[in-house]
């Protein structure tokens, strides 16, 4: 039992340590500071400004002033296409190639920790961010919304109105939905932070090829390539607001980015397991 429970705790202490560091570094602080101003600012704007028109703006801004939780699907909304992949971009980008540049890698290596143990932890840390960077939109949201507007049931797609409690509810499952959205593009960053020792490089192309994906999937000359887009579902979690849930979205979105996970996490495997950084 000692013999199964040392590697078993070596690993935990492994992820718990790398964890820790990514959550202590001041750069994840401030992207997560930046993701929750968006709200702020969404909600300022909107108390400081006259009513806003039905129609106009990103969706459910006109119904901020009557509902405070709507600041929070506001923002989540606007932060899809650029602010979350950005942070993610620039976290799963620097995991193996930050090491790399900093020159730690190579001891990372030599204590017993493994190459594949090792991606497998990086890995692990930027998925953890990627689901603190949903939640900083989320609870900013509901948090400024509540403190600048009236809080109340919540009117859905459907028509159906649900509680403010169940409504805090669907706003964290909006946050795993787009966690899930983005374990595809973090495993394309943890692959392309094994191809170089500079880790900005590692975190443009990733950004980059987020913007591109989402490009594409507007192309209707491309209509056939949509499904295999890794962005193609980005926006699906508006089926979390109806009644009864719609999990069709969730499901096909989870089976895609398992598929990006799978292709770019072997695509990692194969680069950093023949990688010379010993020398």
């Amino acid at each position: 039992m000692a013999a199964v429970a040392g590697p078993r705790g070596a690993r935990m202490s492994l992820l718990l340590s790398e964890i820790a560091v990514l959550f202590r570094r001041r750069r994840t602080w401030a992207l997560l500071l930046a993701l929750a101003a968006i709200p702020v600012l969404i909600a300022v704007a909107v108390r400081v400004s006259s009513a806003v028109p039905p129609g106009r703006g990103p969706a459910f801004l006109d119904r901020i002033t009557q509902n405070g939780l709507f600041v929070a699907f506001t923002a989540m909304l606007v932060s899809v296409p650029l602010f979350l992949p950005l942070t993610v971009g620039v976290v799963a980008g620097d995991t193996i190639a930050g090491e790399a540049n900093l020159g730690t890698l190579r001891y990372l290596l030599v204590a017993p920790a493994g190459r594949v143990r090792l991606l497998l932890v990086k890995y692990a840390g930027a998925l953890a961010f990627c689901l603190a960077a949903p939640l900083s939109v989320a609870i900013a949201g509901a948090a400024i919304g509540a403190a600048l507007f009236p809080v109340g049931p919540v009117t859905l797609l459907s028509g159906d109105v649900i509680q403010p409690p169940e409504a805090v509810l669907r706003l964290l499952l909006i946050s795993a939905y787009l966690a899930v959205s983005l374990a595809g593009l973090s495993a394309i960053g943890l692959f392309l932070s094994t191809l170089t020792v500079v880790p900005v490089g590692a975190m443009a192309a990733t950004v980059v090829l987020s913007v591109v994906s989402q490009v594409l999937d507007q192309l209707p000359q491309l209509e056939w390539l949509h499904p295999w887009l890794f962005s193609h579902y980005w926006l699906g979690f508006g089926d979390l607001l109806r009644q009864p849930v719609l999990w069709d979205s969730f499901a096909s979105n989870a089976l895609l980015q398992a598929g990006y996970v799978a292709v770019f996490g072997a695509l990692a495997y194969g680069r950093f397991v023949t990688k010379d950084v010993l020398s």
